[in-house]
């Protein structure tokens, strides 16, 4: 295989600014033991939870790309959203203390747990560690309270970059442009089909992009665990490929690039584990040596292990998940064992 240290993006990639913030390529690795527990294709696993800053995860490389464009506009603030225990708003919240941006953390208490441990410990607790700002609020008073953290702000003469939730706009869906150009640099087979968690959008987005764009024929599920109506998330996707159609031009159309989204595995909730999302996160333990979460890559992994018990993906010799982290939460949910 080519050297680990070699790769380098794309052309059209390679010319918009970053600020390095992870650790790049993140390991492909096969997963020997869980393959020969199903029987199927075997599974491969993209790390993305390797990715850096405080435990990793798949925001890292939206943040590289995010954070430098709020460099180049002179800020001083990074102000952000996510859920109570959101793996976006802890990794930003490191990438802040990197690079020495004053980060704000705006969080909504959308998921119905009241317990303690998951109101303070996991990303929580590393959010504080991590000096950031953190304000949590009711949907109900989100709003409101938003515009009262963004007026005391800007009351300070505070420099505001405001990053949406999972970073997921057109400028930090590239680093998933750039994900899928090095995995097909790395892998030692011809990546046909992909699995990932999908959420606020960005990380498919970025994915089915770099696949039209590098002229790829790769194969992407994402697995619906946010949405409570999956149309809603293929909407957003729809969306925001559009915008970085227009904005980076390299995808002549994307009236009909695949979006492919598998709600099947979603449960009750979002934020809420499930029976087979814990199952998942025990076999990827127990086999490999490998944490998942119970919100996001558990789910996901719930999903590729009964695609494939279906025969879902029996004319693919290989199949890749992306683990797009959150193990930090895992303390959080220790109600869920």
């Amino acid at each position: 295989m080519t050297s680990p240290n070699s790769f380098t993006a794309p052309d059209w990639l390679a010319a918009l600014p970053t600020t390095p913030l992870g650790h790049w390529p993140t390991p492909l690795e096969p997963l020997h033991r869980l393959s020969a527990e199903l029987g199927g294709p075997q599974i491969w696993v993209k790390r993305d939870d390797c990715s850096g800053l405080a435990t990793g995860g798949n925001k890292t490389r939206k943040l590289e790309y995010l954070i430098a464009d709020a460099q180049l506009q002179g800020a001083d603030t990074i102000v952000s959203y996510g859920a109570v225990q959101s793996n976006h708003a802890r990794q930003t919240a490191a990438a802040c203390a990197k690079v020495g941006l004053d980060c704000h953390l705006l969080l909504s208490r959308r998921v119905d747990r009241s317990d303690q441990n998951y109101l303070h410990n996991g990303n929580m607790l590393f959010n504080r560690l991590l000096n950031a700002h953190v304000y949590t609020f009711d949907l109900d008073n989100f709003e409101d309270g938003r515009k009262n953290v963004m007026n005391t702000l800007e009351q300070q003469d505070k420099t505001i970059y405001e990053i949406p939730a999972g970073g997921s706009n057109a400028i930090g869906a590239l680093g998933y442009s750039r994900c899928i150009s090095e995995l097909v640099w790395q892998a030692p087979f011809t990546p046909t089909q992909i699995v990932h968690a999908s959420a606020s959008s960005g990380t498919q987005a970025g994915l089915v992009f770099g696949n039209a764009a590098l002229g790829y024929d790769i194969d992407i599920m994402g697995i619906n665990v946010f949405h409570p109506e999956p149309d809603t998330l293929k909407q957003r996707i729809s969306s925001l490929l559009a915008t970085m159609q227009q904005r980076f031009g390299v995808v002549q159309s994307i009236e009909k690039l695949p979006i492919h989204i598998n709600h099947a595995y979603f449960g009750g909730a979002y934020g809420q584990p499930t029976a087979a999302g814990l199952e998942a996160i025990t076999m990827f333990a127990s086999l490999e040596g490998i944490l998942l979460d119970p919100v996001y890559s558990g789910k996901a992994a719930a999903g590729l292990i009964d695609q494939i018990t279906l025969g879902n993906f029996d004319d693919h010799e290989h199949v890749v998940f992306i683990h797009t982290g959150g193990a930090a939460s895992l303390s959080a949910y220790d109600s869920a064992w």
